[in-house]
């Protein structure tokens, strides 16, 4: 089945590595004309000859950028434009979680977490408004956490500030309804990361798989699919919502965690 974005242009924050490169490839391959960003760009330009690798044909764009940098944003939205035209998906996918509880996160931890999970969504959307109201398929969808609904005290700081992220993409689904401009976002649980493969590397036990040693974390952690989610699932939830295949969605959250939510 077809997302039906052949031909469409979609812009991926944070698209150089992980779930945001599964969601540009996917995007690559279903014909959309893509543009993506990171902050480093030797990850970035590996990225970029991924895609062509597989894609020689791919009509694509990149550009180093830091999304907490406003200037920074707006010059490469500009840039977007002139190379591929006016935008019609936004995805918001840049973002890192913080290990810490209440007794030793700072002030200023507090504020960073603040300023990325806020500003890394809201310098894009400004930047691509204009464009997206202008289109008769707009969508943004921003990849948040579970830790919005379900926090955990060791990751007190990144749960709060994922928890107003959610209400940030519910506001603007509302108020973007005006506009054409469907809002949405997934909820991820735990995913394959390189953080992980790190981690992996340094394991006690060297006879154990990767998918052994993943899937021991998994049912210690209590996921009832008892794995880990890998990068491409979660980017075609994120594909979806942002295609037309969705177009009677907005403000919606939709749960990619392998049943690890505890709610109803």
């Amino acid at each position: 089945m077809s997302f039906q974005v052949e031909g469409k242009v979609a812009v991926v924050t944070g698209g150089s590595s992980g779930i945001g490169l599964a969601a540009v490839e996917i995007l690559v391959a279903e014909g959309a004309k893509v543009a993506w960003c990171g902050r480093d760009e030797e990850r970035l330009n590996a990225s970029k000859h991924y895609i062509l690798e597989k894609y020689p044909h791919a009509n694509i764009f990149t550009k180093a950028c830091n999304v907490l940098k406003k200037e920074e944003v707006q010059q490469f939205a500009k840039d977007v434009k002139l190379n591929l035209g006016n935008v019609d998906m936004l995805i918001n996918n840049a973002g890192q979680g913080r290990v810490s509880n209440f007794e030793n996160t700072q002030d200023e931890d507090w504020m960073k977490e603040i300023e990325l999970k806020y500003f890394s969504v809201l310098h894009p959307v400004r930047a691509f408004l204009d464009d997206l109201k202008q289109s008769a398929n707009a969508s943004i969808t921003n990849v948040n956490s579970l830790l919005a609904l379900q926090p955990e005290p060791h990751m007190i700081a990144t749960s709060s500030a994922r928890a107003a992220l959610l209400n940030l993409t519910h506001s603007l689904a509302h108020e973007f309804t005006q506009y054409g401009v469907r809002v949405n976002s997934i909820l991820l649980g735990m995913v394959e990361s390189a953080q992980w493969k790190r981690r992996y590397e340094t394991r006690s036990d060297l006879n154990q798989s990767w998918e052994e040693w993943t899937g021991n974390i998994a049912k210690n952690r209590g996921i009832p699919m008892q794995r880990l989610g890998r990068p491409e699932e979660p980017a075609r939830a994120l594909v979806f919502l942002a295609s037309p295949l969705a177009s009677y969605t907005t403000g919606a959250a939709i749960d990619v965690s392998g049943g690890f939510n505890k709610h109803l």
